[in-house]
């Protein structure tokens, strides 16, 4: 491969500024464009050492900078590694990194220094997807689950199933093909309990997957209901700042308001959307449309009602659109004269909860509220835990695979039909983790990467 570089720090002015170099060229590029007040040369320098010296073009001076080498495979990438940490000005960043490009390095793409660790053998695919949960974490649930993942705790969990898998269908494979041979049979009990056991394990990663979510990518959430029900307060009490338009006329709000929040561990990707009625403003029925289509695709709907006012049509229209969603239903303003029952809404949303969105408290009930609804209410974070929409679709088709091979050895069917089952779960798993991992799969999933990381 060859030899690439970056800036690895944010793209803004900073006290200091790093250009990873990797590759087999990395020390001889870094040599040619720097020199230490030590004399000492770049490529006498050990790995994990540092040296000060200063940036030079042609012996012309650039920047004072300290050069940090590391040898491979003890690096991040398992290449020989130079990171020029220089002051951190945009202009004198991309300076050096043109200078370094002249040299000989080419442009990293995104992920590419992480996507060289795992192509070397530093880290598997799953590991290497926790790395940009690491960087985007928003608070400690999220990091400590992303932590886990990266130090590979979930690859230690896939490894110990497909390793069960592989035995299971070498000793099937074995009997199957030489009938002649003096190689027991493969005891159907004994064989079921193990798929079941696999499939046992599989599901439990499944089932924290959405918990997960909840707290390391988000939650894809929309605030809905009629005109004037408090959604635009609500929105701002949980956004924490006057991020919508508060007033007493009706259909004021006719665009999607977003805004990112994290409501305890977790992180709620808010869209506040016109309220849903019958008007003739053509401006705010395209707002009331999108409202409908953002409840059809959302992770979670809010559903919010006015208990002073009876429930109507409009009401009862909002209703249909979330008895077959995730959703909550907020009973507002309880500091006025109830007008109907929240029993009432407890037919279509089982969870409902009865509050003032204007009242200081109503944060923290809705945080209990939404902490049960999606799971995240005691979720323990180091346990092993699926961060990716790829890791899930990889489980749930293993988990599939495993079921037919026990509806097969439940079925009495032949010992084909189970390891063809068995196979296709173990080829799941072994993409999960990318030691079959097509290269389509394997560039989709570095192109989410920032570049230099």
């Amino acid at each position: 491969m060859s030899t690439v570089a970056a800036i690895a720090t944010p793209n803004a002015a900073g006290g200091i500024g790093i250009i990873r170099i990797s590759g087999e060229d990395a020390i001889k590029i870094t040599e040619q464009c720097f020199k230490s007040f030590s004399g000492k040369k770049v490529s006498d320098m050990k790995g994990y050492t540092a040296s000060y010296g200063q940036v030079t073009d042609k012996d012309s001076p650039v920047d004072e900078a300290v050069v940090i080498v590391y040898r491979a495979p003890k690096s991040y990438t398992g290449e020989d590694v130079c990171e020029i940490c220089c002051h951190g000005g945009l202009y004198i960043m991309q300076k050096v990194l043109r200078l370094v490009f002249s040299l000989g390095a080419s442009p990293a793409g995104p992920g590419e220094f992480t996507k060289r660790a795992f192509l070397n053998g530093k880290m598997d695919l799953i590991q290497a997807e926790s790395v940009m949960n690491v960087i985007s974490a928003s608070g400690d649930a999220a990091l400590n689950a992303a932590r886990n993942t990266l130090k590979g705790d979930v690859s230690k969990k896939i490894s110990e199933i497909s390793s069960l898998l592989i035995s299971s269908a070498a000793a099937l494979a074995a009997w199957s093909d030489y009938p002649d041979e003096d190689i027991p049979a493969v005891e159907s009990g004994e064989l079921r309990k193990t798929l079941q056991s696999a499939l046992d394990s599989l599901n439990k990663l499944l089932q924290r997957y959405d918990s997960g979510k909840a707290v390391t990518q988000g939650v894809n959430t929309v605030i809905c209901g009629k005109p004037n029900v408090g959604k635009s307060t609500l929105m701002n009490v949980l956004s924490g700042c006057a991020r919508s338009i508060v007033t007493s006329v009706a259909g004021t709000t006719r665009d999607v308001v977003e805004e990112t929040v994290r409501i305890g561990d977790i992180l709620l990707r808010l869209a506040d959307t016109a309220g849903i009625r019958d008007t003739d403003d053509e401006v705010e029925s395209i707002g009331i449309d999108m409202a409908k289509e953002r409840i059809d695709t959302a992770d979670l709907v809010l559903a919010v009602f006015d208990v002073s006012r009876p429930l109507d049509s409009e009401d009862r229209l909002l209703l249909e659109l979330c008895k077959e969603k995730r959703c909550l239903a907020i009973v507002n303003k309880s500091d006025l004269e109830h007008s109907f029952s929240s029993a009432e809404i407890q037919k279509y949303i089982p969870v409902t909860i009865t509050l003032s969105a204007k009242n200081e408290d109503s944060f923290n009930t809705i945080k209990d509220a939404l902490e049960n609804i999606l799971g995240t209410a005691g979720l323990d974070f180091s346990q092993e835990m699926l961060t990716a929409g790829r890791q899930y679709d990889n489980v749930k088709k293993a988990a599939e695979c495993i079921e037919e091979a026990i509806f097969a050895i439940d079925s009495l069917l032949t010992i084909d039909a189970v390891n063809v089952s068995i196979d296709c779960a173990i080829e799941q798993l072994l993409t999960l983790t990318g030691k079959k991992a097509s290269e389509e799969i394997v560039n989709e999933v570095f192109s989410k990467f920032c570049v230099g990381k």
